[in-house]
């Protein structure tokens, strides 16, 4: 007779758990969470399909799977030596490993279904943050459609004529 595996022991009284979009898959870390941080650099942007990707990252022996595992894809980059994890039935990015931290996992900080003990607080690859991200700008309610946001138009500087002078 096997015996099924023991699952990992909890190191806190705490988890935070999280899913992919379809839930096939499904994970927890015990929290708090290590840090989260925003990643402008142009691998996450491309693998999330975001602005950019926010993370939470936990010690790989403080992470459990739950459910799913087995629908996990994988994509090596040997140039950059990381591992992005992705829900081979939904395409919900799951896991970003890199090889300079083989103890810790991160997690996009969406797939979380509560709070995590660590607020994103860290921007990472700003030197490659796209042009097109929004970066504060004054917004205002869009009339008519209720829940949408506009950027506000910039005034153009009045260029002074002839008369204004005089």
């Amino acid at each position: 007779m096997i015996s099924a595996p023991k699952p990992k022991p909890r190191a806190s009284a705490v988890q935070a758990q999280g899913r992919c979009t379809c839930e096939a898959v499904r994970f927890e870390i015990d929290a708090p969470a290590v840090w989260a941080w925003h990643d402008h650099g142009d691998t996450s942007r491309r693998a999330t399909g975001g602005a950019y990707a926010t993370y939470v990252g936990s010690w790989r022996s403080r992470f459990r799977w739950l459910e799913g595992e087995e629908h996990l894809i994988r994509y090596e980059d040997p140039v950059a030596r990381t591992t992005r994890s992705f829900c081979g039935r939904c395409g919900t990015p799951v896991l970003y490993e890199r090889a300079r931290s083989p103890k810790m996992v991160n997690i996009p900080r969406g797939l979380f279904t509560s709070r995590t003990g660590r607020e994103p607080r860290y921007h990472m690859n700003l030197g490659e943050r796209a042009d097109w991200t929004w970066a504060g700008e004054p917004l205002g309610p869009l009339k008519g459609y209720p829940g949408v946001m506009i950027e506000r138009a910039r005034r153009r500087p009045r260029t002074l004529t002839p008369d204004d002078i005089l």
